[in-house]
């Protein structure tokens, strides 16, 4: 029998829900239930999550837990640890929880012979990155003039660039004191010529990070840098010397690029793009912060996978927040979710979850080919606090539009003092209360107003350590894949980006852009470029 969620009895009862909570205020629910911030709060590991402070009522939230059980969740989650094709358009399998698994986590019998072989591979694999990183943290590993190596070039772009730079910014803590990183992804030659500008050549290594070895943007930086070697040192086909490693799951096509075999660090093909930097892409970030704290880091990845494959719906932190986003973007109207860290070293943590979120869910047709009717994946955004304060939190207080907020924050800090982290926490914690309460306008002040009534929820890592940054970034992977099979959608492919590469392959290819097929303004546009040159 075809799912479709709409037609389930939990959605039926959840749009009657919807028509109700226009005259429910959140605050009259903690009223209603003395214990609704234990009731909704759940802790894994040294993540702990209250989201008492959302616009759910119980029987809201009843019929929301119904919704999972009447989707295909179960069966999803199940074919995705086993190994099965979920990736339907491309026929792949979806296997990222198997670069943080141990051998004996699948306990499914007819998949636990070939999981475990999974797991060993990866183990294989990601000794080189050990090996390697530790190489270039001692300064064994030297350049092409005898000098180690203090500065590392990270060139790739999406889940090669945005993961690993997340990572080595959220745990910079614990970062190596002499080596540098730096990211490159755009194919805006001004980001790679302003930083190579910084470097010294004699003691830079470029990590080329690419899944196919073909991307065009990360191969044009590539060659910039290249040249730079050859200017600089008079050192030709540089990426044959050891100033470059490939990170790839296409040994050939690194091999043919001309990178050393004993410098190719690979992954399974299997590996998704977005959800690579658990595997030999994550190098830099093992660079950065040493492999101990790397395996630390899968480590917490893979205490939330296990808490998503056995805690009840109720308790489940990826279905919890998974299911408030549904309730919020199909049911009330709302458009857009904010994260918004208080803690400034997570400032990537917005555009990683972009990446992750829409590129996942930003999609319009039911795994079995249908067009949807209705909506899909929110648009995510946000910053962090306490900045976003004194920017757009103006609207989420007193605009006209719905934008639920997830709160995330450090419950301690090693890097901070007691004064900063305590005025910090206290701005998020008032901000937080502030949207769900509002205030009443003094007379003759209506510009005072506060309506209140604006959900969020609140997420508290104990500390920012490798393990409890893991944790976090599985908990929002697993809240996407939880939306994606309510919504009978694939959340692994992303064709929506095809036609743009196609187009622009098209109009590089023609000089000037008139023979091409484009429409008359791209021809225009291009036409005008041209002359400006």
């Amino acid at each position: 029998m075809t799912y479709r969620p709409t037609a389930t009895a939990a959605w039926k009862t959840l749009q009657t829900q919807a028509e109700l909570a226009s005259s429910e205020r959140i605050t009259d629910f903690f009223s209603q239930n003395p214990k609704r911030s234990s009731d909704m709060s759940v802790q894994c590991g040294e993540l702990h999550l209250d989201f008492s402070k959302n616009l759910v009522s119980d029987q809201t939230w009843q019929a929301l837990l119904e919704l999972v059980e009447q989707s295909p969740l179960q069966e999803h989650r199940a074919a995705m640890f086993s190994g099965e094709n979920i990736n339907t358009t491309e026929d792949r399998a979806v296997l990222h929880a198997a670069l943080r698994a141990e051998i004996g986590d699948q306990t499914v019998a007819a998949a636990a012979a070939e999981s475990d072989q999974r797991v060993s591979l990866v183990k294989q694999q990601l000794n080189q990155v050990a090996l390697v990183s530790e190489k270039i943290r001692s300064g064994s590993w030297v350049g092409s003039t005898g000098k180690a190596i203090t500065d590392v070039i990270n060139i790739g772009i999406g889940g090669s660039d945005l993961g690993p730079k997340l990572a080595c910014s959220a745990l910079q803590e614990f970062a190596h004191p002499t080596i540098n990183l730096h990211f490159i992804s755009n194919v805006d030659g001004a980001e790679i010529l302003s930083t190579l500008k910084k470097l010294n050549p004699e003691t830079t290594l470029v990590a080329l990070a690419s899944k196919t070895f073909t991307t065009q943007e990360t191969l044009l930086n590539a060659k910039t840098t290249r040249n730079w070697f050859e200017q600089e040192l008079g050192l030709k086909d540089a990426q044959t010397s050891s100033h470059f490693v490939g990170l790839t799951a296409s040994r050939e096509n690194a091999l043919a690029y001309g990178i050393p075999n004993e410098q190719i660090l690979e992954f399974a093909e299997w590996v998704g793009g977005r959800y690579s930097l658990w595997s030999s892409i994550g190098l830099s970030i093992a660079i950065s912060i040493g492999f101990d704290k790397f395996e630390e880091m899968l480590a917490g990845a893979r205490e939330m996978d296990l808490h998503f494959q056995t805690a009840p719906a109720d308790k489940n932190m990826p279905v919890i927040l998974a299911l408030l986003g549904i309730w919020y973007n199909n049911f009330l109207g709302a458009q857009s979710n904010a994260v918004i860290p208080y803690c400034e070293r997570l400032l990537l943590l917005p555009s990683y979850l972009q990446q992750l979120d829409m590129e996942s869910n930003g999609k319009s047709t039911t795994l079995d080919g249908q067009q949807v009717n209705y909506d899909t994946g929110a648009i995510l955004w946000g910053q962090t606090g306490t900045n976003g304060q004194h920017a757009f939190f103006q609207l989420l207080h007193q605009g006209t539009r719905l934008a639920p907020v997830d709160f995330i924050a450090l419950a301690k800090d090693g890097m901070s003092n007691e004064e900063h982290h305590r005025v910090l926490l206290g701005n998020m914690l008032a901000q937080a209360s502030a949207l769900m309460c509002g205030q009443e306008a003094p007379a003759g002040e209506q510009h005072r107003y506060y309506p209140g009534n604006k959900p969020s929820n609140t997420l508290l890592l104990r500390e920012l350590s490798a393990k409890n940054f893991g944790a976090l970034v599985a908990l929002y992977e697993h809240k996407v894949f939880v939306q994606g099979s309510i919504w009978d959608i694939n959340s692994f492919d992303q064709w929506g980006v095809e036609l743009g590469k196609k187009m622009a392959n098209q109009l590089l290819a023609d000089n000037d852009g008139q023979t091409a097929d484009l429409d008359p303004s791209t021809k225009a546009l291009s036409a005008y470029i041209e002359s400006c040159q």
